[in-house]
């Protein structure tokens, strides 16, 4: 799945250079990144990449070995489930027996080979019939991610954000693990879900593909987990190992990947840092200096400067939401 915006990486995320083409760590993109842990597991003629308009053609030049047509154009962005199920669809019309992997496209994953060991063991839960979704051992109360609370093997039950007192609670706790939102199971055992939890919307994706870009705007806009994880049965989680995922979900979830001064702070561009810390400065091209600030984020492009405290980094998105009604295409 690579059709997000990644507005919270705004300035450097934009319509046309998304999160998820950018080398937001540096070297490879993140869908590159994506793709090269897969390639072991299934040949690239096997991938289907479901995007928007605006980053389809810088996908397929990322991505060579797919082949075009198989970089899909989502008509219109409508959340997980409707994009989960175009992609069953479309499986289903090329291999009725298709096992389906569901990944972000912007995520980071450090253990390459314990991450697919678990992918492997996901796949023959799913061929027995499971819908198997991958939980994530929390590494502190995130409010950010959706929770998935374990009894013993079995999922008890999906729970939404929480506020910090109940994310702390479920990190106590032991039995609540993130949901990655990463997916495996049968493109039938989906299809059927989605049609028994998400009839109206199913029957849209099942219409001529001629018909689906006028249709496709009609389908409901939910997530996977609202529309069938949460109301099916033959649901399956693995408690993942420890392999260094993280979503990279914003501009702070970065600046804790990368390696930092005595002070904290982490310099992808010159800086100066004087009495200050833990700040994440990217500004190319110039000197950025910090005199006596904490905690910052600076983030320069060639038409726009974002300055936020860490803290603040998920609030990024909401600029992007006064840039709309601003109608500040330029800057979008």
């Amino acid at each position: 799945m690579a059709g997000g915006r990644g507005t919270r990486f705004w300035p450097r995320s934009r319509k046309t250079r998304a999160k998820q083409v950018l080398p937001v760590l540096g070297g490879r993109s993140l869908i590159r990144q994506t793709f090269d842990r897969l390639r072991p597991l299934v040949p690239p003629e096997r991938f289907l990449v479901i995007t928007n308009i605006y980053l389809r053609g810088e996908i397929a030049s990322q991505l060579p070995e797919i082949p075009p047509d198989q970089v899909i154009v989502e008509p219109v962005g409508r959340n997980t489930a409707p994009c989960i199920g175009l992609g069953a669809r479309i499986l289903l019309e090329r291999d009725p027996e298709a096992l389906m992997g569901v990944f972000p496209a912007d995520h980071v994953i450090a253990g390459e080979a314990a991450f697919r060991r678990v992918i492997e063991r996901a796949a023959r839960l799913a061929s027995a019939g499971s819908l198997v979704v991958l939980g994530i051992r929390p590494r502190w109360p995130e409010t950010g991610y959706g929770y998935i609370e374990f009894q013993d093997d079995q999922v008890r039950r999906f729970r939404e954000k929480p506020n910090l007192a109940a994310a702390k609670r479920f990190l106590r706790s032991g039995r609540f693990f993130w949901n990655s939102g990463m997916f495996v199971w049968k493109a039938s055992a989906i299809w059927q879900a989605l049609r028994r939890h998400l009839p109206r919307t199913a029957a849209i994706l099942a219409a001529p593909p001629a018909d689906l870009p006028a249709l496709y705007p009609r389908c409901q806009n939910i997530s996977i987990d609202y529309a069938v994880l949460e109301k099916a049965r033959n649901i399956a989680g693995i408690r993942c190992p420890e392999f260094g995922w993280n979503d990279v979900g914003s501009w702070n979830a970065v600046y804790e990947l990368l390696p930092r001064d005595r002070r904290g702070n982490v310099a992808r561009t010159e800086a100066l840092f004087h009495h200050s810390r833990r700040s994440y400065v990217d500004a190319p091209g110039r000197l950025v200096a910090l005199v006596g600030v904490d905690d910052l984020i600076v983030v320069d492009t060639p038409d726009a400067l974002l300055v936020a405290r860490r803290d603040r980094a998920q609030q990024v998105g909401e600029v992007v939401k006064i840039l709309e009604k601003q109608r500040r295409d330029d800057l979008l």
